[in-house]
């Protein structure tokens, strides 16, 4: 389910690359030119996951600096513009609850994605909670000063707010230049998420294969220590899923993503009542008061998002999850028979594998 939400999620950068260029290239608004252009940047992208972790966070890194300067500039061209009683408008009427509340759990999810690269990071003890101290702070400077100066700058028309508006905001405070350089930050910060969420999503395969839970074949690795199989899987999946809207993307991943979550949720409690000693690369502290504690507010908002899911996308995830639990059995029955090769698994290994637990598990 969390492979699969990844892949799901993956699908929506493209869109949302497309979606920024669309209003300066009419043409890219659909047919295909847009469906051409969607598969040429996801093989494009996919390329650089395929060359190796190094590449992967140096683009990111520097496509993270580019996408928020344009923001930064916006924001203080737009100080004699800006009207703070534009900020207190409260117009609740004919809102979409479902996509709002959708939108704004899929902005703030994935924070436990990092944990499946862990094994690649170097002194993750260390690097991970900064890491995630950092991100939290750009997260949320990024959100709010943007959404400050674009409320405060232009009076609000909330059908106007659709993916790519700021592109609009930009051209009414900066001018056609400023317009421009937010439409190429914003569509290259797609790129940053893709190839960051690729990557996760690929050794996230890989891991299974290594602990026996998929095909010895997912295990494989490029020369350059990526996981092949892992990338190509999730590559096509993405290439599948194109076509999607973004309101039908996010809607199904955050369903799947939820779910998927609660499993994670119950396994990190249990990991930390019934071994609570075992060697961990990254420890959450707080002890088992504390861990389940920490719990229950993300499982309320997680019970709200399942409970304005669409009937739709309840279908369609149920489906998917079904067919999860049905291709467990079946993947055993395959490893019985010899059918496929898995991992073989001694028992020096079950106990490594008790030890190198998921380190948000802690």
């Amino acid at each position: 389910m969390k492979w699969l939400s990844g892949v799901i999620d993956n699908a929506l950068y493209p869109v949302l690359f497309l979606d920024y260029l669309k209003s300066g290239i009419p043409a890219l608004g659909g047919g295909v030119p847009r469906t051409i252009l969607a598969w040429a940047l996801t093989v494009v992208l996919t390329c650089l996951n395929y060359r190796g972790l190094t590449i992967v966070g140096t683009v990111a890194v520097f496509l993270g600096i580019f996408s928020l300067l344009p923001f930064v500039v916006m924001g203080f061209l737009s100080i004699p513009d800006l009207k703070p009683s534009r900020w207190c408008v409260a117009d609740l009427e004919d809102v979409d609850w479902n996509l709002n509340l959708n939108t704004l759990f899929w902005n703030l999810n994935y924070w436990d994605s990092i944990s499946t690269l862990a094994g690649e990071v170097e002194n993750p003890r260390r690097t991970l909670p900064k890491a995630l101290f950092y991100a939290l702070i750009l997260v949320v400077l990024g959100y709010f000063f943007p959404l400050l100066s674009g409320t405060g700058a232009v009076p609000l028309n909330r059908e106007l707010w659709t993916d790519g508006y700021f592109s609009d905001i930009a051209e009414i405070v900066g001018g056609l230049w400023l317009r421009w350089w937010l439409q190429a930050a914003a569509a290259m910060s797609n790129m940053g998420m893709f190839v960051a969420e690729m990557s996760s999503d690929s050794f996230q395969l890989l891991g299974m294969a290594e602990r026996g839970m998929l095909p010895e074949f997912f295990g494989k690795r490029s020369r350059y220590g990526t996981p092949l199989i892992g990338i190509l899987f999730s590559a096509s999946g993405v290439i599948l899923l194109s076509w999607l809207s973004f309101q039908e993307i996010v809607a199904a991943e955050n369903f799947l993503y939820c779910f998927g979550m609660i499993l994670e949720f119950v396994a990190f409690m249990l990991l930390r009542i019934k071994q609570p000693n075992a060697s961990r690369p990254y420890r959450i502290p707080g002890g088992t008061a504390g861990a389940v504690a920490m719990c229950i507010p993300p499982t309320i908002l997680i019970c709200v998002v399942l409970a304005f899911s669409t009937n739709k996308v309840l279908v369609i995830s149920l489906i998917v999850v079904l067919i999860g639990l049905v291709m467990q059995p079946c993947l055993k029955i395959m490893e019985e028979k010899r059918w496929l090769k898995f991992s073989v698994r001694s028992e020096l290994q079950d106990l490594h594998n008790q030890e190198s637990i998921h380190p948000f598990l802690g």
